[in-house]
């Protein structure tokens, strides 16, 4: 099944999808395309506050997409992999059953499900800026995505359905 719709399927059972992904066996090349594909988004959904960032403050915006492109392509990922193993530490400390592997699977595939709301809030923050608008779309993100997240680990770990 395409990406695009098992990001559609992760909207009505996160649990499903992320057990059929990991049924498949651990593949981390597959894993690491996930996590990279979801850093691209991240990166590109920051160009519209870049350049709003830019034209407001007179700064370069050729500088500013560098250093985030540093930051979101080079830097997250490895960042990722240790909140996924920490992740897997939590999930085997309370009794979870399974590979490292799932957890890195559930988190990486929790950042490229929840990526239309990084989409979102990448425009809300660049159209509109800082404000109560961008605040209530990072919240909705943050919830989709913990959500997601959880529902995957569980999914993984414990064999429940999210």
């Amino acid at each position: 099944m395409p990406f695009t719709q098992d990001i559609a399927a992760t909207y009505r059972g996160p649990g499903k999808v992320v057990r059929r992904l990991a049924a498949a066996g651990p593949r981390e090349d597959r894993a690491l395309a996930i996590l990279m594909g979801a850093c691209v988004i991240l990166f590109v959904a920051r160009w519209p506050a870049l350049a709003r960032q830019a034209h407001l403050e007179g700064l370069e915006l050729n500088m500013l997409l560098g250093g985030t492109l540093m930051a979101t392509v080079f830097l997250a990922p490895l960042l990722f992999y240790v909140l996924a193993f920490v992740a897997h530490l939590i999930a085997r400390a309370i009794g979870g059953q399974g590979p490292s592997y799932n957890a890195r699977l559930a988190l990486f595939w929790s950042l490229l499900a929840s990526s239309p709301l990084i989409l979102l809030n990448g425009l809300v923050a660049g159209y509109i800026g800082p404000g109560v608008q961008l605040s209530i779309v990072g919240l909705i993100w943050f919830c989709v995505f913990m959500w997601f997240w959880i529902a995957s680990m569980l999914a993984v770990y414990r064999g429940a359905d999210g």
